[in-house]
């Protein structure tokens, strides 16, 4: 990575595709591409090496080890295998949990309850895959795809998802396909180059994004060139303390609502192991806008953030705004007295706008 110079690595999303795509072709063929290569949403083409290789009658079973590149991440060198079998005709890709998946039990994920924990980005890579194989080879695309992980229950008990209720193992996760070494010097001095050339070339309007998703919808918003794009990640303190030394006149800060509340309780770190998210905070935010005491229990209870979201909108409370309008404030309390007007965009996981706050400067 230019930004960090550390390695990357790919999700256990892309794994799984890569394993799905051998799977299916030898069902189809009778031989394992080995490697095989993938398509990623942003236009790579990784190669993957297969760890198993097993063609039995009805099904092919293909193994694919993660590297995690140079990220601490605890699925680094997990084996992700995915058994591909033929489907009832008409079915589509039908996605199963194998041993160390796990299965969504509460609601508030992006995936319904009693879904295989294979997050919606790595669903979508595995169908177009799938197609893919199934024109070059006379499939005919509907199979039951079963994704598994060796050890998986065990290395979830390192993660969130028990508390989450994703019982039984890992999720298959990934956007990108690609795992972005998390190394926070490099991360905060990129951050700051960032600012840097944004100030060197002119530009009066920064965004702070945390990710791919609210970068987007930021250049959709504002109409934004590259270079005035900071790639903020969970350092929303770094970019605000930068600019309160080196000003910008507008900042827009554009991200998840769940991490975007952690900055609108006071958080400057919002990566999930250092700052989780305050559901009663979220609740006392939904009383002001009018929410009554039933709703507002059921918003401090609530599995997760988009729970609490889904369930304030479902009774008319803007709470997406809410949150919006107190991350504003957070960041505006950490600027100080610099001469740089905020406005913040929330966003869900599929980049719909989900809370607005128009641009304020302190007085």
């Amino acid at each position: 990575m230019k930004h960090t110079g550390l390695r990357p690595g790919w999700t256990t999303g892309a794994c799984a595709t890569a394993a799905t795509t051998a799977a299916y072709t030898a069902l189809l063929t009778g031989g394992f591409p080995d490697p095989v290569t993938i398509t990623l949403p942003r236009g790579q083409r990784p190669a993957f090496a297969l760890a198993v290789e097993e063609l039995a009658d009805g099904r092919a079973t293909a193994g694919v080890v993660k590297d995690a590149g140079d990220d601490p991440d605890v699925t680094h060198g997990a084996l992700v295998r995915v058994t591909v079998r033929h489907g009832a005709p008409g079915s589509g890709v039908v996605f199963r949990a194998g041993p160390g998946v796990g299965t969504v039990t509460k609601p508030g994920l992006p995936l319904d309850v009693g879904e295989p924990a294979i997050n919606p980005v790595p669903r979508r890579l595995m169908r177009e895959h799938v197609a893919e194989v199934a024109a070059a080879h006379g499939g005919t695309g509907d199979v039951v795809v079963e994704v598994a992980v060796d050890g998986g229950e065990e290395i979830a008990r390192s993660t969130w998802n028990p508390r989450l209720g994703i019982l039984g193992g890992l999720s298959i996760l990934g956007t990108t396909g690609v795992v972005v070494p998390y190394s926070c010097s490099a991360w905060i001095d990129s951050i700051r180059r960032g600012v840097d050339v944004a100030r060197a070339a002119g530009r009066t309007h920064v965004a702070g994004c945390t990710g791919s998703t609210s970068e987007r919808v930021a250049v959709e918003v504002h109409g934004l060139p590259q270079d005035a794009l900071l790639d903020m990640g969970d350092f929303a303190g770094a970019v605000l303390k930068y600019l309160r030394r080196h000003p910008v006149p507008r900042l827009t800060v554009s991200g998840g609502f769940a991490k975007l509340s952690k900055l609108a309780a006071g958080h400057l770190d919002l990566h999930s192991s250092r700052s989780q998210v305050d559901k009663t905070f979220l609740a006392d935010l939904a009383r002001l806008g009018g929410a009554d005491d039933a709703l507002a229990a059921a918003v401090a209870d609530a599995n997760t953030a988009l729970e609490a979201l889904q369930l304030a909108a479902a009774k008319g409370v803007p709470l997406g705004d809410l949150v919006a309008r107190a991350a504003r404030t957070a960041a505006l309390d950490v600027l100080r007295e610099a001469p740089v007007a905020v406005d913040v965009i929330c966003v869900d996981r599929a980049g719909t706008v989900v809370g607005r706050a128009a641009p304020l400067a302190n007085r």
